[in-house]
């Protein structure tokens, strides 16, 4: 590691310096998830920094080293002793720090921001072919060392920046979904070197038949499009059964050969409605079609089109088993990469409830290990019962980790939301409140400025959780400060 010399220390507090003034003169499947959402023009900072991390935490032997991809937003940053919010990305490629709520946090705490994308995903992939035996390395519990590993390199490169040894700043983690999980677990596993977490709709409960899923799909659209959505999935089946290739088409999707794959692909277009909080695009349509004893297939289908694979910008590639057995490393292999700790490690099979479900039968538990099996080879399947011994699913024993959900949000179910000693756990309730709510506003996706909760049916049901989560922060880092200084 190279040390700077006393010119290159003036010039990073010129440039902080600057930066701050100028800054206050202006002011975490279905298998799509929040953070692959973001445009360019939403970042904080697109900046790509890089870290030389190790590859295997758990080997005295393995040396080996791969560059993992990073970035810094200090625009906030109360020098020097401000604190540190970590922003851990996920299962898709991390191209910046989205400007959602957290960077209104970190405003108000002073707080650097620095976000590191998680290993294999994005340009942080250690390995150029994602063969099975080359995936062996891509697990959670590498992530929080990784993230473990991160913070002291970043803290030790801020007191040589800063010209000081041995200083601590206080550090705060965040996740959504998959990162929300991650950001509790880290807590739980590194209490030392954080001083709480946000694990926001954190899918911490590893689940292998997850029927509670479609359920709240169901709760979430109401009776009439409910009702709506079951029609539509039994007469496509009818169909399906006499003309696969022309429904197929229909809805965009005739590479979805596996029938199963076409299934899943139509069951998560109406998920991503109610997950990232636009119902009415889904529900409005099919009502009215309903009432009008109109073609619900094609009201769907037009739905679809327009919507997720058009404004929203699904790709019907990652639902195709084709698509996913392909080990080249490329744009489109972040399919593959969640799939596989998807099958190794927590599963999250949303399958077909026995009744009421407005999923096909054919989206079942066989349906998930015949993918597993088909994709990755023998023998791989996920164990949920070691990742929730290991973690403590629902039951985690941590501290200072705060839980929040969105009430319409599918997801809540794999989530913590009963309250425990030390670990808050708060439902932000409205009509389009889905996954990550409480940090990405309404709707989650696309993501609404700075978490904009303006769009949200109930605002005020937002701004509650939110004041509780700045309480428990402010309330953390106070006992983190006051910790180091007794120990002065």
């Amino acid at each position: 590691m190279r040390l700077w010399s006393p010119m290159t220390v003036a010039l990073f507090f010129l440039l902080t310096l600057s930066t701050f003034s100028h800054q206050n003169n202006a002011f975490v499947t279905s298998r799509i998830m929040p953070n692959r959402l973001s445009g360019t023009s939403s970042y904080l900072t697109n900046k790509e920094l890089w870290y030389s991390q190790t590859l295997d935490h758990f080997s005295p032997y393995d040396h080996r080293r791969f560059r993992q991809r990073y970035y810094e937003f200090l625009h906030n940053f109360r020098l020097p002793d401000g604190p540190i919010f970590l922003i851990i990305c996920g299962e898709y490629p991390c191209n910046g720090i989205d400007n959602d709520y957290i960077s209104v946090l970190a405003k108000k705490f002073g707080a650097a921001v620095v976000s590191l994308e998680h290993r294999y995903y994005g340009k942080s992939s250690p390995f150029s072919s994602l063969r099975t035996e080359n995936l062996r390395y891509l697990s959670s519990k590498q992530a929080i060392f990784d993230l473990a590993a991160f913070g002291q390199y970043y803290q030790e490169s801020l007191n040589m920046k800063l010209n000081r040894s041995k200083a601590e700043n206080p550090w705060f983690f965040f996740g959504v979904s998959y990162p929300g999980a991650l950001s509790a677990w880290f807590r739980l596993k590194f209490p030392h070197l954080t001083c709480g977490s946000l694990a926001s709709s954190a899918v911490v409960l590893a689940v292998y038949n997850f029927t509670e899923f479609d359920q709240q799909v169901g709760e979430s659209a109401g009776a009439e499009c409910k009702v709506a959505l079951q029609e539509i999935n039994q007469l496509i089946e009818q169909r399906l059964a006499t003309d696969g290739k022309a429904v197929k088409a229909l809805f965009g999707a005739s590479e979805l050969e596996i029938d199963g794959d076409f299934f899943y692909f139509l069951a998560d277009a109406a998920v991503m409605a109610f997950q990232y909080g636009n119902p009415d695009k889904l529900c409005t349509p099919l009502v009215q079609a309903k009432k009008a004893r109109g073609n619900l297939v094609d009201a769907y289908a037009k739905y679809v089109r327009e919507y997720i694979l058009g404004d929203f910008g699904a790709n019907v590639q990652t639902y195709n088993q084709k698509q996913l057995k392909n080990t080249t490393l490329s744009a489109g292999s972040t399919d593959r990469l969640w799939w596989f700790q998807v099958c190794t490690e927590v599963a999250y099979f949303q399958v077909a409830p026995l009744n009421d479900s407005i999923r096909s039968r054919k989206v079942d538990t066989s349906y998930h290990l015949d993918l597993c099996k088909n994709v990755f080879g023998e023998g791989i399947y996920p164990d949920v019962v070691a990742t929730n011994t290991y973690y403590g699913g629902t039951k985690i024993a941590g501290s200072k980790i705060v839980f929040t959900n969105g009430s319409q949000d599918p997801w809540r179910h794999a989530s913590k939301q009963i309250s425990s000693t030390d670990m808050p756990s708060y439902i932000v309730s409205c009509h389009n409140c889905g996954h990550g709510s409480d940090l990405r506003g309404c709707p989650q996706a696309p993501l609404s400025i700075e978490g904009n909760a303006q769009n949200c049916s109930s605002p005020d049901a937002v701004h509650k959780v939110r004041q509780q989560i700045i309480e428990h922060i402010d309330l953390w880092l106070s006992q983190c400060q006051d910790s180091a200084r007794s120990s002065m």
